[in-house]
């Protein structure tokens, strides 16, 4: 196997820019992008944007947008966050993460500019660009400099404030919205939904999934005041038919006066055939209705894949691994697991951060789970396994709950509950609680 030169470059350009603020931390702003963005050229204007927030189920109907959008016939370019394994994975030619040589050719040509803004903000007493920020203008400058047809693009944390909303959205896209990120977000639906609506610009194409009445509510006023086109799940498009699969699940979707029948979706869960409504819905508002054809829509959707939401890692017994980390999510994937997979018996591999909801988390799989070992994520910001074990034990009681040091340790014991409770097979271990926990579960069973 040839050997990449740059690979260790981009490694080390990567550490560099993690070592700046990270992103569960953000500085309310957009002057320091929108400064950086100007000395680059407003390289976020270089194409149509498909802008997607929300609080669950961003990134798989940012990838499910962008499949379709490649089946097409377009050049794509793919935004998302947080990554599992390396940053590149956050930025997407064409389906592929970029190489670690365009990863270095772009850090250069950007680099400078990245040095004057964050000179320009220390002076007047602010911060540096954040992480974020940095790895958004290298999204952009990439995407430019391909260059590409269509920009998706997913928000990191919120909207208004977010880093990518320096980019005007043709279609704005909003999946589902819960609590999450209270401490910049706010406490409510309605604030969460007020700060996510920031993504709506004058005149664009509005694209809502289903959502509490009270998000609805602040969502429409902003479409209103913005004079958008509004596509509203269950009204202008929606999911009428869904069946398991081999794989995933076959479904049938309508939109904007169009069915589409019979389409493969290889990702599990009622939630995945809602953000393929949504995906399709959004690329019927970008393209027009009728230039999305039924061949184009069963080809996008079968080549789809969303890393670490419901992904099988391994069989005998089998290993599912899924980044849901709030109580929002950690109830579509329970629904999910209950409907896509005959467990005879299911432990699961906790670990959490310890600013998410973890008891509405653990109150969420309770009704899936017959035994949980807790562990505790690789990261800073974890809950201790002791505290969430305590929690545990309040919520599903002492005896499902077993506790290891690290998540090797805690994946072993749980495949051996597993094997101990279904002596001729059919047992489970889901592997969950944060984005972290799965990447580390990623790599470990990988390597396995």
């Amino acid at each position: 196997m040839a050997v990449d030169p740059y690979a260790p470059i981009s490694a080390d350009i990567l550490a560099r820019l993690a070592e700046r603020w990270p992103e569960d931390k953000i500085a309310p702003s957009l002057e320091r992008i929108a400064a950086l963005c100007d000395l680059l050229g407003q390289p976020q204007r270089a194409c149509p944007v498909v802008h997607v927030t929300g609080t669950n189920g961003k990134s798989s109907t940012a990838r499910m947008i962008e499949s379709l959008l490649r089946a097409a016939g377009l050049r794509t370019g793919l935004f998302t966050s947080p990554h599992l394994i390396t940053a590149r994975e956050r930025i997407c030619l064409n389906g592929q993460p970029i190489t670690a040589q365009r990863l270095v050719d772009t850090w250069t040509d950007i680099a400078t500019y990245v040095d004057l803004i964050d000179d320009r903000s220390v002076a007047a007493g602010g911060t540096v660009l954040s992480f974020f920020e940095v790895m958004t203008a290298l999204a952009f400058a990439c995407f430019a400099d391909a260059p590409v047809d269509v920009v998706v693009l997913e928000v990191g944390m919120g909207g208004a404030w977010d880093a990518t909303n320096v980019a005007d959205g043709t279609v704005a896209v909003i999946t589902p919205i819960g609590v999450d990120h209270v401490e910049y977000l706010g406490d409510d639906v309605q604030s969460i939904a007020t700060e996510k609506a920031g993504i709506i610009k004058d005149h664009a194409r509005v694209v809502l999934a289903a959502q509490d009445h009270l998000a609805a509510e602040v969502l429409l006023d902003r479409c209103v005041q913005a004079t958008a086109t509004i596509a509203r799940q269950g009204v202008e498009f929606g999911v009428t038919h869904r069946a398991l699969a081999m794989g995933g699940q076959v479904i049938s979707l309508f939109g904007s006066g169009h069915q589409f029948d019979d389409v493969f979706l290889p990702l599990y869960g009622p939630h995945m055939a809602d953000n393929a409504a949504v995906a399709l819905a959004a690329v019927q508002a970008l393209l027009g209705p009728d230039r999305v054809s039924n061949d184009m829509v069963r080809e996008g959707f079968e080549q789809v894949r969303s890393p670490g939401r419901l992904e099988v890692l391994r069989r005998n017994p089998t290993i599912v691994v899924d980044a849901a980390h709030n109580p929002h999510g950690a109830q579509a994937l329970a629904a999910a697991v209950a409907e896509s997979f005959e467990f005879s018996s299911l432990i699961g591999v906790l670990g959490i951060l310890a600013d998410k909801d973890a008891e509405g988390m653990l109150r969420a799989l309770d009704p899936v789970l017959d035994a949980v070992v807790i562990t505790q994520p690789d990261s800073a910001r974890a809950l201790p396994a002791a505290d969430l074990a305590q929690l545990a034990m309040a919520v599903l009681g002492e005896d499902r709950v077993h506790v290891a040091d690290g998540l090797a340790e805690a994946i072993d014991v749980a495949v051996s509950l597993a094997e101990s409770a279904s002596e001729y097979g059919g047992a489970g271990v889901l592997v969950c609680g944060s984005v972290v926990l799965a990447a580390q579960a990623i790599t470990l069973v990988s390597r396995g």
